[in-house]
């Protein structure tokens, strides 16, 4: 009967020491997890503030599109945005619904204001001009158009390296012609990558990259969007921010 306590005993601390092993790994996941939120967190916050050194870069602005809502252009001066690059038309047809709110809206403050257009690689480009023309007033105080070059989902066409760049040179001359400037073209790093347009087409860049400089064109960029997820009080959800490289720095 002793022989028989002593085993119960035994087996009850064993049993005891499983449990409160597996307690202590549940307290040491649940405190590793919350230091990954608290660290997830802290990352967040510092995305949504971080801007680059305007001692280095002092001139600097944002990206706007409709998914910023009504923008309250005061704030996005006061925030220190000097210019604002506004999503225009999109293909043959597409349109920003807040275009025309948000170009009158920075221009009333003060900020200077381009039209991007987004180009699809579907769609013609003397069509996808005449839809950028139809609806961008040509303003001498206007900053250079945009052509944004993304691959979109939607569009399952990979045209040849020189057919896209004869389409592109047509619809560069043409709303250029139109706007009396040049323009310049924003290839995404996947884009350039497949297509090399800055070695091919001999205008401005502007590069994306969040956090680290850009680097990915054949030749250095003249603006780059460095944060594309800073939250400012004058617009709802995230912006892109943006940096003119200084006069005379050719890194």
């Amino acid at each position: 009967m002793a022989t028989g306590a002593i085993r119960n005993k035994g087996a009850a601390k064993r049993s005891g020491g499983w449990k409160e092993a597996v307690a202590q790994a549940l307290r040491r996941a649940g405190a590793a997890l919350v230091l990954l939120l608290l660290a997830t967190g802290l990352a967040l916050w510092w995305a949504a503030r971080w801007t680059p050194p305007r001692e280095i870069y002092p001139t600097q602005g944002v990206t706007i599109d409709a998914g910023n809502g009504a923008v309250r252009w005061g704030s996005i001066k006061a925030a220190g945005a000097d210019f604002a690059y506004v999503m225009a038309t999109q293909g043959t047809r597409g349109i920003d619904p807040m275009y025309a709110r948000n170009i009158a809206g920075a221009r009333e403050v003060g900020v200077r204001t381009g039209a991007i257009h987004r180009y699809n690689l579907c769609q013609l480009a003397t069509d996808q001009a005449a839809n950028f023309i139809r609806h961008i007033a040509r303003r001498p105080d206007a900053l250079p158009a945009v052509v944004w070059l993304d691959f979109d989902d939607r569009c399952p066409d990979r045209p040849t390296r020189a057919l896209l760049l004869s389409e592109l040179a047509t619809f560069l001359a043409q709303i250029e012609a139109h706007m009396g400037k040049r323009s310049l073209i924003a290839p995404g790093p996947a884009f350039e990558a497949e297509y090399r347009v800055t070695s091919g087409i001999a205008r401005t860049t502007w590069l994306r990259r969040d956090f680290f400089e850009a680097d990915y064109g054949a030749h250095p960029w003249a603006m780059w969007q460095a944060n594309n997820y800073i939250r400012l009080s004058g617009a709802d959800g995230t912006v892109g921010w943006n940096v003119l490289r200084p006069e005379g720095d050719t890194r």
